[in-house]
């Protein structure tokens, strides 16, 4: 489920053309977010990530001792409570940017919270999914094939939860926690300005696996006509009845950047993929477009998530 980033020079610089210079490189990325196959818990390639949380967490504390507020207080002003602001202080959960934009405000900190902004935002996914996350931040289309889950742009947070309950190992609370934030606030890209041309082809498997069951299908269900209305957004389905698919490799996301250069982002089994090489990417996106014929249309595809609805 979805993701990872990359330097702070932004999305040009994150595909990963850290190896040997070359236009067409394949970028292993060490883990997997979408379908959050990674280790449990906090990963070793996590720790710069978790150092700027820390730092951040402790700059809050300092600046909430300055005013005078207890944890309690300064809470009831962010809409959060004791425990949680004490988790954002200890580095154990990461506040999102409006948060920390309420947290400078309160604390009159004068700017000095919001400076935190985007490394703290970069901090809430791990390494390995920051380039992809800094591509999606910046990507003028995004189109994405799904065979397994509902992709993560597309998820409600009771579907996110209910996939990363059922990992195995475990992941601790927080953790689940911080994964929910990051995938959620993933999800601006759906109202984005200007707005990207976003397009989902899920197969139909995907819409009739209960994950936590039916309340959670049917609430993820309506969630998916509601984002079909949008005028930048189309969703597709990829019927179990199609005698032929050109997705039969298995799932896959093509990144647009303005200027045309694409991205083809693969995850499977723990590991994931940042494919550079333009020509690879170019045909990617081809295959994706004969899998958009394959499927029903928009409307035909509304109205069978309709359909499904109906019978649960």
């Amino acid at each position: 489920m979805a993701e990872r980033e990359g330097e702070e020079a932004g999305a040009e610089a994150v595909p990963g053309e850290r190896g040997n210079g070359s236009a067409g490189a394949v970028v292993s990325l060490g883990g997997s977010w979408e379908h959050d196959d990674g280790a449990a818990g906090r990963r070793p390639e996590d720790e710069a990530g978790r150092g700027v949380v820390v730092a951040f967490g402790q700059t809050m504390k300092t600046l909430r001792v300055r005013e005078g507020f207890e944890r309690e207080e300064f809470g009831r002003r962010l809409g959060y409570s004791a425990s949680t602001i004490a988790a954002f202080e200890q580095g154990r959960r990461i506040p999102s940017p409006r948060t920390i934009e309420r947290a400078d405000e309160v604390l009159r900190a004068g700017g000095l919270l919001c400076l935190w902004k985007e490394q703290v935002e970069r901090a809430q996914y791990p390494v390995f999914f920051q380039g992809m996350a800094a591509l999606e931040r910046e990507a003028i289309e995004l189109v994405a094939y799904d065979t397994l889950v509902v992709k993560g742009l597309l998820q409600t947070e009771e579907y996110m939860r209910a996939l990363l309950v059922m990992r195995r190992p475990p992941l601790d609370e927080e953790t689940i926690e911080q994964r929910v934030t990051a995938r959620l606030a993933r999800q601006d890209i759906l109202d984005r300005r200007p707005s990207p041309l976003l397009s989902f082809v899920l197969d139909e498997a995907v819409l009739r696996r209960p994950y936590g069951g039916k309340a959670v299908l049917r609430g993820q269900l309506e969630h998916l006509l509601l984002i079909g209305q949008k005028r930048n957004v189309e969703i597709q389905v990829m019927p179990l009845h199609c005698e032929e698919s050109a997705g039969v490799d298995g799932p896959f996301t093509v990144v647009t950047q303005k200027g045309g250069k694409k991205f083809v982002y693969v995850e499977a089994q723990g590991t994931s993929a940042l494919q550079t090489d333009p020509d690879q990417a170019a045909l990617t996106a081809a295959r994706y477009g004969i899998i958009r014929s394959q499927a029903l249309s928009p409307r035909e595809s509304l109205e069978f998530i309709e359909g499904l609805l109906g019978k649960l």
